[in-house]
């Protein structure tokens, strides 16, 4: 799962208000944002293997540290340890939220993935395999998305159309990826990943300031 992940963004600040919405994109992606570099240093394994399931041709046989069940507990713990230390205005309630969309990554992949998720270490993977069918794996990431975003509109106030807008862009990347050619290399797919989540969090963190008023 890619931008259905968001969606849980977008309704966790919808929970806590006092929780910018690019911390939550971090976090919600931050098995990814630590995936990338560890296969980039050799530490996690990925195979490109075009047909391995319908909507991605990620052999994703070796990340014990990142997508295993224990390791999402732990990084989600970090995180509500992190947050709580550095943001301590928030209290317990928003650190916790935000361990908690740290673990909604691994919960989600559980839907699409096919069973490459380990419980702990490298074994006893797991996976449902919904990217084995790729128009109802891309509702499901539309519905997630938008879904959240919903919540989140509703709730408060934000930039609505700008929001929607983006939300749009973010579908039809994500239909690129489902449907497009496969990455060139293990390298380059992490690497994209990485940037991207980078360059999500940061458009998401403009987009929520405060209009200006002119003066």
């Amino acid at each position: 799962m890619f931008i259905g992940h968001y969606g849980v963004s977008f309704a966790s600040k919808s929970a806590d208000r006092s929780i910018p919405l690019w911390v939550l994109f971090i976090a919600v992606q931050l098995l990814d944002v630590a995936w990338a570099p560890f296969v980039l240093l050799g530490i996690e394994k990925v195979r490109i293997v075009p047909g391995i399931t319908a909507s991605s041709p990620l052999d994703l046989y070796y990340m014990p540290y990142t997508h295993s069940l224990i390791a999402a507990l732990l990084w989600s713990a970090v995180a509500f340890g992190a947050y709580r230390l550095l943001a301590p205005r928030g209290g317990s309630k928003a650190a916790l939220i935000v361990g908690a969309a740290v673990l909604s990554h691994w919960v989600l992949d559980l839907l699409v993935h096919r069973p490459d998720l380990p419980l702990y270490d490298n074994t006893a993977k797991v996976g449902f395999g919904l990217w084995n069918y790729p128009v109802p794996a891309l509702v499901l990431e539309i519905a997630m998305l938008f879904g959240g975003l919903w919540i989140y509109l509703r709730t408060g106030p934000g930039r609505r159309t700008s929001m929607i807008v983006y939300g749009v862009i973010m579908v039809c990347i994500q239909a690129y990826i489902n449907f497009g050619p496969p990455p060139a290399s293990d390298k380059s797919v992490a690497m994209t990943a990485l940037v991207a989540y980078f360059l999500f969090a940061l458009v998401i963190g403009m987009l929520e300031r405060p209009r200006s008023r002119p003066g």
